[in-house]
């Protein structure tokens, strides 16, 4: 059985992922910005003092992995750790100055990595692409219990 990687929806998906990935590394980097970090600081921008495990069911990631991420976003003075008032086994995951003054121009390196990669596309095209990828995760998704 021959297989065309030009055909594959998994082949060029993570293609795409890597390239965009390669993108955006360039850019936040000379911010002190690590790759790894930026997918949690999205989450915790939007709603800081996330639990671990919330990251971890958000970004879909096993829990060393998330544990050793936070590590080196504390390390990085990005994020500190600090115990739940209400339940003390619990540890919520706080954005640091640092990582809160960072927002404005990660975000905007990404939004011009996002555009770069749709360039080629009209904005109707644009549309449907997002839509379409949407479409393409929602089925790969395990349901919701």
């Amino acid at each position: 059985m021959d297989f065309d990687r030009d055909a594959s929806t998994g082949y060029l998906v993570n293609l795409l992922a890597r390239l965009l990935a390669k993108q955006l590394e360039a850019r936040i980097k000379p911010h002190g910005l690590a790759l790894g970090a930026f997918p949690a600081l999205l989450h915790l921008w939007e709603n800081d003092g996330l639990t671990q495990k919330d990251l971890v069911d958000r970004l879909g990631i096993e829990q060393p992995t998330m544990a050793a991420t936070l590590a080196r976003m504390e390390r990085d003075g990005l994020v500190t750790r600090q115990k739940d008032e209400a339940d003390a086994r619990v540890q919520r995951v706080r954005l640091t100055p640092r990582a809160r003054a960072l927002k404005q121009v990660a975000i905007a390196e990404a939004a011009e990595v996002n555009a770069l990669a749709l360039s080629g596309l009209e904005p109707g095209e644009q549309r449907q692409f997002l839509e379409n990828l949407r479409q393409v995760i929602t089925a790969l998704q395990p349901p919701k219990a």
